[in-house]
């Protein structure tokens, strides 16, 4: 009788599974509403969810999950993914080789994306990005022309541009790293 009465630890402990969540609701393109449509959760527990502010049960979790056409093990295995720490050192020695001009800071896919750039960069080159993007300044200093306007940046300054900003920039110093961090155009949800 007991044993009957005992429930499976996975049952009771609360689930973070918020990052998992939405990036599955936006592979498929769903809305929040649509989501709770397909669930009969409320709107505000789901964007709670994704926002981690709440923990779902397994029993809401299913019900997240045949929403968004996928099944509990995934949503998990997708999060448990979400979830990891990841250092990327710099070349031997600190330096980067005469040769690089920019290098990954974040490996594999995720929802954010960071490079580090080094030397002289192409000034004549126009980039527009779907996303929001960050630009800091770690050594020496760039000029960026955005919105028809000039900026000029030091080492430490930083300047955000929102998503569809037309901007070009270029190294003003020798030496200079720029650090781009970005919002990813894709984000993709692991299925297997």
């Amino acid at each position: 009788m007991a044993a009957k009465d005992a429930k499976d630890p996975k049952e009771s402990a609360p689930l973070r599974v918020g990052a998992a969540v939405r990036r599955r609701r936006r592979v498929l393109d769903l809305t929040l509403a649509t989501v709770a449509e397909r669930s009969g959760l409320s709107v505000p527990f789901l964007s709670q969810i994704e926002n981690e502010r709440a923990r779902p049960s397994m029993r809401s979790l299913h019900r997240v999950a045949d929403a968004l056409e996928t099944t509990t093990g995934r949503l998990l295995a997708a999060s448990d993914a979400a979830r990891t720490v990841r250092l990327v050192r710099a070349p031997h020695g600190g330096a980067l080789p005469p040769t690089a001009r920019a290098r990954r800071l974040v490996r594999g896919q995720h929802q954010l994306q960071a490079l580090e750039f080094t030397g002289e960069q192409d000034a004549g080159r126009e980039f527009e990005h779907r996303n929001d993007e960050l630009m800091y300044v770690a050594d020496g200093a760039a000029e960026v022309e955005a919105e028809g306007r000039a900026y000029r940046l030091a080492r430490g300054d930083t300047l955000f541009l929102s998503g569809g900003v037309r901007h070009r920039w270029r190294a003003t110093a020798p030496d200079t790293r720029i650090i781009v961090v970005t919002v990813s155009d894709h984000i993709e949800t692991p299925e297997a």
